[in-house]
């Protein structure tokens, strides 16, 4: 039931953007930037697992990765510039956020290790 009612939420989220970008493309892009997911998500997997440790390694996780994915958009930036189309630029973008995954794989194993010494 737990899994049915975070679908849900999520779904609404998407569902309401999406409605949104239909009447105010502005404003939905501003809905979407903001850290709703994050918010929702972030005491919910506090409840699941009960550990605060864990739930601060997802925040940081969140907080690497936020910058990092705005690499999705690369592609559509210079869409025009280099002619191409949507159905070229949306799998490229889905590319370069694989480049922003690695990246963001990197760092997080950075922050996360032992100082050294």
């Amino acid at each position: 039931m737990e899994f049915i009612l975070k679908a849900v939420v999520a779904g609404c989220m998407v569902s309401f953007a999406s409605w949104l970008a239909g009447r105010a493309p502005v404003l939905a892009g501003f809905f979407i930037a903001l850290p709703i997911a994050t918010a929702i998500l972030l005491p919910m997997a506090y409840l699941e697992s009960g550990s605060f440790a864990q739930t601060a390694l997802v925040a940081r996780s969140v907080a690497v990765a936020v910058p990092l994915t705005l690499f999705f958009f690369v592609p559509f930036f210079f869409a025009e510039r280099l002619e191409i189309g949507f159905w070229i630029a949306y799998p490229l973008a889905f590319v370069c956020l694989g480049g922003g995954f690695m990246v963001h794989r990197t760092v997080m194993s950075l922050l996360d290790s032992p100082p050294a010494g």
